[in-house]
């Protein structure tokens, strides 16, 4: 008897040894999947690194997530954002880095914190003197309800751009900026002193940010000459002769743009051209 007992224990033990072995082996889904979103965005990147619950018909704000407490923004550990080059939010400077992004929500609006904490476990580890900027925010009612928390870049152009946290039934945007213009000129300026001159992406800053119109002509002019079957180039000199208020010198290159993207087999450029010349 006790020699079968010790063998029912040892084949007890192995069999336990190999459940856990199996059960360790297991892959389960995340409750709360983590996300990552890289955002290019002036001339670097924004980066965000988070949790995202679901709601599961649970009620969110004012319970699941308090009002007036401090808020990992997310699941699981601390929210992570990374600026590629200095910013501003909601116009506070914040310089390039990485940080762990909190978060105190309110009825009337929500509090944004940037911390130190990188490594920090949801709130644990969070001390106040790690803050780098805190700033209020509005916060908008959505008519619909988000189930899974999100964060998302929106409405992005070269210089700004709006970071949207939602969930449930309430949106938080915050603005995005970047000071770059120094920097782009100081690039356009130096690369016209070499052999090869940016012409067209000089014409295209120019027009874009509402620069001296007329230079930016001469360097459309420039860059069609250089590449006289680039469609894209004709397209971007036809933009800013409309502007500028030459509408038949528009029609003309659009026309000129129309046929070279035909030749190119590009629908879209056609189909961009046809309507600037609708529009003159």
């Amino acid at each position: 008897m006790k020699q079968l007992s010790m063998i029912l224990s040892a084949v007890a033990l192995c069999m336990a040894t190999g459940l856990t072995a199996t059960a360790q082996g297991i892959k389960m889904p995340a409750p709360s999947p983590t996300q990552t979103l890289k955002q290019q965005f002036a001339l670097s990147a924004v980066e965000v690194t988070y949790s995202r619950p679901a709601k599961k018909d649970r009620t969110i704000m004012g319970d699941l997530v308090p009002y007036g407490k401090l808020w990992r923004t997310g699941a699981n550990s601390a929210t992570r954002i990374k600026f590629g080059e200095d910013v501003k939010l909601n116009g506070q400077p914040v310089a390039a880095g990485e940080y762990a992004l909190y978060t105190v929500p309110s009825q009337n609006g929500w509090e944004i914190v940037l911390n130190k904490g990188l490594k920090n476990w949801g709130v644990d580890g969070y001390k106040k003197e790690d803050d780098v900027l805190r700033f209020e925010t509005e916060i908008q009612e959505l008519p619909f309800a988000i189930e899974s928390f999100i964060i998302l870049f929106e409405n992005v152009m070269p210089t700004s751009m709006t970071m949207m946290m939602a969930w449930d039934k309430t949106l938080v945007p915050i603005q995005i900026t970047a000071d770059i213009d120094g920097k782009v000129m100081a690039q356009l300026d130096s690369a016209m002193q070499t052999a090869k001159k940016p012409y067209f992406q000089a014409a295209n800053y120019y027009y874009e940010t509402g620069r001296d119109l007329k230079k930016a002509l001469e360097y459309a002019d420039a860059a069609t000459k250089e590449s006289p079957e680039a469609f894209w180039v004709m397209h971007l000199k036809a933009k800013i002769q409309a502007r500028i208020g030459d509408k038949p010198g528009a029609k003309a290159t659009a026309e000129q743009s129309i046929a070279l993207a035909k030749k190119a087999n590009n629908a879209d450029y056609v189909a961009l051209n046809e309507k600037l010349i609708a529009n003159l």
